[in-house]
């Protein structure tokens, strides 16, 4: 397999981008929850419209990986984004999804290692994440990076109250 290559998103991807979240969020979540929750967390939280509105949005950053003419996968990072509050020295990880054929492949651990460069090179000292407790491939791939557990709190899917957990990488610049 190819080594990934990873590019800034525009605005010109936000459909591309749009469709990847809810494939891989599918792909990722869907059998592990009732449809009807799946199905309302969609069309509520999760449409096309709304994930093309997250592109371009100042302080939202996207990065697309691709391999050879495939795109793979895709992190969203937010700056400034604080699980409480806003956080000048904090950048969120909203969302870093591969597809399912590139999970293992690199994919992931080349937009983790875009992540936390880019949040060097803003001068942040701090990546956090929510993730399911029930996601422990995800927890197992954070940890691998050294973040670590700092709190929960809840994610509805649907109908559906889930927790998550919060996980934080302090960076030394």
């Amino acid at each position: 397999m190819h080594t990934p290559i990873i590019r800034a998103a525009t605005a010109a991807d936000a459909r591309l981008i749009a469709d990847l979240s809810r494939e891989t969020f599918l792909d990722a979540f869907g059998a592990l929850n009732r449809q009807e929750d799946v199905d309302k967390f969609m069309s509520e939280q999760f449409s096309v419209q709304q994930l093309m509105q997250q592109v371009g949005i100042n302080g939202h950053i996207f990065f697309l990986a691709s391999v050879g003419e495939e795109i793979a996968g895709y992190i969203f990072l937010k700056d400034g984004s604080g699980p409480d509050q806003p956080d000048k020295d904090a950048i969120e990880i909203s969302r870093l999804y591969a597809r399912k054929k590139f999970i293992g492949t690199g994919v992931g651990r080349s937009l983790m290692e875009t992540a936390i460069n880019t949040a060097r090179g803003l001068g942040r000292n701090r990546l956090w994440l929510g993730t399911w407790e029930r996601n422990h491939h995800g927890i197992g791939f954070y940890e691998k990076f050294g973040f670590i557990k700092f709190g929960e709190h809840d994610f509805v899917v649907g109908d559906d109250v889930q927790r998550d957990w919060l996980m934080e990488l302090i960076i030394n610049n």
